[in-house]
């Protein structure tokens, strides 16, 4: 019955927010406790719910702060000589800015943490793409594709996990991986190429003329859609895609948090901003204060210095607050989704039953098998439960056969590229809020792909032996 449940609750969940029946926030909070209460669940399921809500705090406190630092950040202007930067190697073509966008959050992402990856990268290119009128689901795509491959990397997460619960040496898990690694993100470099293709016909479909866009770009007007400086109406390039394919309207700027003549502007300061950044960006790596202390620190001196008068401060605060409330009670209503799992013991019975169902004479192919199953498993489930719950379990099946842990643990992180793709990864409700796409809009477009980036991992893996195909 448990598994019955449990397969029926993700599936309901996931069924209404793809059709955009209900917002994530509240399919997040009924399914779950719909399937609890009919599972006879009791009053302790709210003491569940408070241990995980007290567990995601922190997250959701690095979240908050951290939108703040980086859209005032965005505010001030330090990230407009980058974008400018951009532009000018990116040009107009959308396939290179789609492809610049996965290179970029391939090389942020080295720092293990995806949360700042989204971050940088949707500062640094969702401009350029309201910009060029390109949809800002392609970034969304792009970036979590890129961060989803080098997840793997053993200060991401998971490898850590998988060591730790196989007693295995991490190097020993990940070295090997590397090719495979290299091939996923060679696979997510192909994908953005096809997208940005993509979007270069949709845009000629559409009449834009990029031509124009690189004109007003040059020109220093390219945020407007009419009025500035020089007074008059000028030819509106407004953006499409988004959270769907409607312009915005004709009176509103393209983007007005890149309007060029902005009051929030703070050139004196750039060189301040830039070195509370690379200094905020050095403490991140060196992972020796929390993460989210860090960020509520330096934004409360980002608002001080750039900001003095306390009703700027709020203003600027006010500002973000509609991205702010947007990640954060989704990181919330996550942790009912997470409790109902594991307070009603759906999450063990679902992994029972499927190393159940497994026949016995695929038992050779475990690993293969285990590699394929961490894709759906990891995007149903937590990291946590996956590699302390399930993956015990699968190892221990799979020892019958001769597969050893190491080869167990190399098999179980291929499918992180769909993980980062979870409505359970926080990281990712951070890039959907920032980017201002639709959950279900991203969902529709990045969890096959990842799927794709997870299978060329795996073929390597297979090809070189690193992930036994049969024992």
């Amino acid at each position: 019955m448990l598994v019955l449940l449990g397969f029926g609750m993700v599936a309901v969940f996931m069924a209404l927010i793809l059709t955009k029946r209900l917002s994530p926030v509240v399919a997040l909070v009924l399914v779950p406790v719909t399937f609890a209460v009919v599972a006879g669940a009791g009053m302790d399921l709210g003491d569940a719910v408070e241990e995980q809500i007290s567990g995601f705090a922190t997250t959701a406190a690095l979240l908050f702060f951290a939108i703040i630092f980086f859209g005032l950040m965005i505010d001030v202007g330090l990230f407009d000589p980058l974008i400018r930067g951009i532009l000018r190697v990116c040009g107009d073509d959308p396939v290179r800015v789609v492809v610049g966008t996965a290179l970029l959050a391939g090389v942020v992402s080295l720092d293990g943490d995806g949360s700042t990856t989204f971050i940088i990268t949707v500062s640094a290119m969702l401009p350029i793409y309201l910009r060029l009128g390109l949809s800002p689901v392609t970034l969304t795509v792009a970036a979590n594709l890129a961060n989803g491959v080098f997840n793997i990397l053993p200060w991401g997460g998971p490898t850590i996990r998988a060591a730790t619960a196989l007693d295995v040496s991490p190097t020993e898990l990940f070295n090997p991986m590397v090719p495979s690694m290299v091939a996923g993100f060679a696979m997510v470099l192909v994908l953005s190429v096809l997208m940005g293709l993509g979007e270069r016909r949709r845009l000629v479909k559409k009449g834009i003329s990029l031509t124009e866009v690189r004109e007003q770009e040059l020109a220093g007007v390219g945020a407007f859609v009419s009025g500035g400086p020089g007074g008059g109406r000028r030819p509106a390039v407004r953006p499409t895609g988004g959270t769907g394919d409607a312009d915005l309207p004709e009176e509103q700027p393209a983007i007005s948090g890149l309007d060029p003549h902005r009051p929030t502007l703070r050139p004196k300061l750039l060189w301040f901003n830039a070195g509370l950044t690379v200094a905020l960006l050095v403490l991140l790596g060196m992972d020796v204060v929390p993460l989210f202390f860090v960020f509520m620190v330096f934004a409360a001196i980002a608002l001080v210095v750039n900001f003095p008068s306390p009703a700027e401060q709020g203003e600027r605060i006010k500002e973000h607050a509609s991205s702010i409330v947007a990640v954060v009670s989704m990181v919330f209503a996550a942790a009912v989704l997470v409790a109902v799992l594991s307070a009603t013991g759906m999450d063990t019975a679902m992994a029972s039953w499927i190393v159940d169902v497994v026949p016995e004479s695929w038992g050779p192919y475990f690993a293969t098998i285990t590699a394929v199953l961490s894709m759906p498993l990891t995007f149903f489930l937590t990291n946590d439960a996956f590699y302390f719950g399930v993956l015990p379990i699968l190892s221990e099946a799979a020892a019958n056969y001769g597969i050893t842990p190491v080869e167990m643990a190399r098999a179980s992180i291929i499918g992180q590229p769909v993980h980062m793709t979870s409505p359970l990864v926080p990281a990712m409700l951070l890039l959907v809020s920032l980017a201002k796409v639709d959950l279900a809009d991203h969902h529709k477009r990045v969890i096959w792909r990842a799927a794709l980036c997870s299978l060329a991992m795996l073929a390597v893996a297979l090809l070189l032996g690193v992930v036994p195909f049969h024992a």
